[in-house]
């Protein structure tokens, strides 16, 4: 009996079981060009099998196929080691370096991703980017063409205040649920939102964060992505605006809140106002209770 391993100088075949690695022969010792000569059928079809086998050896330089079949195959397999090796980091890195960005630049857009087209001013609410009603005059009167796509003026008064008189172009939105249909709209690229009530104090500042809370709530997957990124409040409200750009007001004239002539309006728009707040907190007392 005679035994001859096969392989002595190549390394990555040391871990065979000996019933690969070793032949046993039970005739005189062949040479090795003539080795393929006595092997059986068995032994060459486990040491260099077909194009449709795979014998999990990783003997690549002895194996017949279909040209860089196999090379494919193995690089598909590294590509997707490094896809998910990089993938994660990456997405990382482009959020903590979005979150730096607006932490050092307050003239970013929420989503980093450029510079706001309009100059803001210090407003009543430092947390919202503000700006003048000659600023939203430019705007109307097409100045800032050339740097926006599209803009929407929400008016958040109640339907008396509006209907009393308005900014050209002005959507009159006062129920949260009517702002939440701003994010089933198509949106564009460079695309603005401008907010404002009566005085920009409670109303316009209140829709504006509510609509930046959803936004973000649908888009919470893909941060710091949204559909509206860009959004401002016009300082002073309707009633600076008024003061300042008449003719761009539609009708010509301003009706206040308080009107003593619309008292019973007030209060029907304000309990229809604040009964989906009502609601919106008795659902998640819902939900907070079934955990």
């Amino acid at each position: 009996m005679f035994s001859k391993r096969l392989f002595d100088t190549d390394d990555e075949f040391d871990a065979f079981p000996a019933s690969v690695s070793t032949l046993s022969f039970d005739f005189t010792p062949v040479k090795a060009d003539n080795l393929m000569s006595v092997m059986t059928p068995n032994i060459k079809r486990s040491l260099f099998p077909d194009e449709d086998e795979d014998s999990g050896l990783g003997m690549e330089d002895h194996v017949t196929c279909t040209p860089g079949l196999q090379k494919s195959t193995k690089r598909q397999h590294e590509d997707d080691d490094n896809y998910r090796c990089s993938k994660r980091p990456k997405v990382c890195t482009d959020i903590k370096a979005v979150v730096t960005k607006l932490e050092e630049n307050d003239d970013f857009i929420a989503d980093g991703s450029r510079l706001q087209t309009l100059p803001t001013v210090t407003g009543k609410h430092s947390d919202l980017k503000s700006i003048t009603p000659q600023t939203l005059a430019g705007v109307i009167n097409g100045d800032y063409d050339d740097v926006i796509n599209d803009y929407k003026i929400i008016d958040c008064r109640y339907p008396y205040e509006f209907e009393g008189g308005h900014i050209r172009g002005a959507e009159n939105m006062y129920l949260h649920e009517t702002i939440l249909t701003l994010l089933r709209q198509p949106t564009k690229d460079k695309q603005i939102v401008i907010f404002h009530c009566e005085f920009s104090s409670e109303r316009g500042p209140k829709m504006l964060r509510f609509l930046r809370s959803k936004d973000r709530e649908l888009n919470k997957e893909n941060y710091p992505s949204l559909n509206f990124p860009e959004i401002y409040l016009l300082d002073g409200g309707y009633k600076a605006f008024f003061n300042e750009q008449p003719v761009l007001c539609d009708p010509v004239s301003y009706r206040p809140m308080l009107h003593s002539d619309h008292s019973e309006d007030l209060r029907h728009f304000r309990v229809k106002s604040k009964s989906w707040t009502a609601g919106e907190k008795r659902r998640y007392a819902r939900k907070a209770m079934r955990f």
